[in-house]
């Protein structure tokens, strides 16, 4: 069974200029790292956040265990920003936008535009510590976006739980389109998160996926939204049913 959502319904008062620019900079980046060739290897082995370089400041700037690495910024710590910029895939960047699209406006539009730029950077950054704690030896570069849009889902769960999503229901060949609570959607996801991560740690799964970041950034979301938003989450929860 697979949920994709694709619209909420739930207006704001402002413009989401922030969230509209980090989708247009990241779709900028992939692209060029499409023109770059190899699928933007090069780049990813120096701007992707790597484990190992983080935990020892140091810079694997030389091929390891048929890993591509290359020299990286320095301080080598940049990368766990830069990283939050580049993609694997279309698939990967598609829905990274498309859940930043579908619930970062609102969050935005909760805690003002340079508020929101803290919030997503150190959403990533927290993201970021809890896949590093996960594997602090692993010498695979990570990238993406999805640790601090995992930040955001989470921070839209504490303040809209019952917001309507129009979702796409895929079931082997049945498919339907329904609007359903934003918890339902959002807690599905989480715990397919939880359950991905604490079988990869076995090492028996993991397809390339950065299961403690996605965990990680959610926690820290709903950590951060109530630290910076402060009375306005109480307020937005108990008027919430107003808006829906």
């Amino acid at each position: 069974m697979l949920f994709i959502p694709l619209k909420d319904i739930n207006p704001t008062r402002r413009k989401p200029v922030i969230t509209w620019a980090l989708i247009a900079m990241n779709i900028l980046i992939f692209i060029y790292q499409l023109w770059h060739g190899s699928g933007g290897a090069s780049l990813v082995a120096s701007l992707g956040a790597t484990p190992f370089e983080i935990t020892r400041m140091t810079d694997l700037a030389d091929p390891v265990a048929g890993i591509i690495h290359a020299p990286g910024p320095k301080p080598i710590f940049i990368t766990l920003f830069t990283s939050m910029f580049l993609h694997g895939s279309i698939l990967h960047i598609g829905f990274n936008m498309l859940y930043l699209w579908i619930f970062g406006n609102n969050i935005e539009d909760v805690l003002g535009p340079l508020k929101f730029v803290v919030f997503y950077f150190a959403s990533g950054l927290i993201a970021h510590a809890m896949h590093i704690a996960s594997d602090p030896g692993s010498i695979i570069p990570t990238i993406g976006a999805s640790g601090a849009i995992s930040g955001v889902m989470g921070a839209y769960l504490v303040l809209y739980p019952q917001a309507r999503i129009m979702t796409l229901l895929w079931i082997f060949i049945f498919i339907q389109f329904l609007y359903i609570p934003a918890f339902v959607i959002i807690i599905y996801w989480f715990v397919i998160q939880l359950v991905s991560g604490f079988i990869s740690l076995g090492g028996q799964f993991g397809g390339g996926v950065a299961w403690f970041a996605h965990i990680g950034g959610f926690l820290g979301g709903v950590f951060l939204i109530f630290l910076m938003a402060g009375g306005r989450v109480y307020w937005l929860r108990r008027k919430g049913s107003d808006r829906y």
